[in-house]
């Protein structure tokens, strides 16, 4: 697709979000992932429940396959850090192409290989995190490619300052195909600014979850994949307005609150059209603007992306934390 001669947005736009209150014909898409299936696989105790990530990464997605190893993209330059969870230790396995190539969301293959949201640079990616080598899949028209969620047939991109999706097209090998632009409507309000944010699936696998951070205070939609067709999930007042990543383990939604310290939990329903809140986890020793989550054993994995941070620089130290799950 051709790409967008729009003007990028600055890469520091979640500060646009403030900090409101949390509280208060359909494709089948495939109900479980990766890091689902690796909820059911222990872990030890004595694993680090911190760790350093290098100085001036600017961390933002995070995602975890089939063994215990964390991959985290960076905003500074598009590189991706591997974790052994086991041990903390690191090292990058994917060489940026510097800030005009950043990574923001990125999801993790059965076949290995990651898929990398441009952000910005409106490309979608894919990597082989054993090789090093990157590809661009596409430049779309859009301008924020922001996070991915990887489905049966399909990988599904949010684009934060269009209306719209982007599905790209996966073989029964995970090999990438072409890519479509599926737009939103319904339910769907694109807000001035930045409004789609982290996508998922619905337990039953029928639909789309994407963060909506404008329509009526912070909303979670459901999206028909076949159509575009959104429709206002009822949280039972619960609002989202700095929902980030989501993650979902069967029928729990965790929903990470960047700019609140702090991540709201929901039962969902089966077909997700309804849920409710029933936790809500802060850890304000250790929470430095969360971002996403990825699961391994009993634990939760977020990186800290210091959003606060005026004007970070290649000194600005990062890190990851691990919660338990709900």
């Amino acid at each position: 697709m051709a790409s967008s001669n729009r003007p990028d947005r600055p890469l520091a736009r979640r500060s646009l979000l403030g900090a409101g209150a949390a509280l208060g014909g359909a494709a089948v898409i495939g109900s479980l992932g990766p890091a689902a299936q690796a909820a059911g696989t222990g872990e030890r105790p004595s694993w680090p429940r911190q760790f350093p990530l290098p100085n001036g990464w600017r961390p933002e997605g995070v995602t975890i396959g089939r063994t215990p190893h964390a991959y985290f993209g960076s905003i500074a330059h598009g590189s991706v850090y591997r974790v052994d969870l086991a041990t903390g230790r690191g090292r990058t396995v994917v060489q940026g192409q510097g800030a005009d190539h950043p990574v923001i969301g990125l999801k993790i293959l059965g076949s290995g290989d990651l898929l990398l949201c441009g952000g910005g640079s409106s490309e979608l990616r894919i990597a082989d995190p054993r090789t090093g080598e990157q590809r661009t899949l596409a430049t779309v028209d859009g301008v924020f490619v922001n996070d991915v969620i990887p489905t049966p047939g399909a990988a599904w991109f949010t684009d934060s300052y269009e209306p719209q999706l982007y599905r790209l097209a996966l073989d029964r090998h995970q090999r990438p195909g072409g890519v479509t632009t599926v737009p939103l409507t319904g339910d769907w309000v694109q807000g001035p600014e930045f409004t789609a944010n982290g996508i998922e699936r619905t337990p039953d696998g029928t639909a789309l979850l994407v963060v909506n951070s404008y329509a009526d205070g912070g909303t979670l939609m459901r999206v028909d994949p076949a159509s575009g067709r959104a429709k206002a999930v009822d949280l039972g007042g619960a609002k989202i307005p700095n929902g980030d990543g989501l993650l979902l383990l069967g029928r729990t939604l965790y929903c990470v609150q960047q700019q609140q310290n702090a991540i709201d939990v929901f039962a969902l329903n089966k077909a997700g059209t309804k849920g409710r809140s029933i936790a809500r986890i802060t850890d304000p020793a250790r929470f430095r603007i969360p971002t996403t989550a990825a699961a391994w054993g009993r634990r939760l994995y977020l990186p800290n992306a210091r959003f606060d941070v005026p004007d970070p620089g290649p000194d600005t130290t990062y890190d990851a934390v691990a919660v338990d799950q709900v």
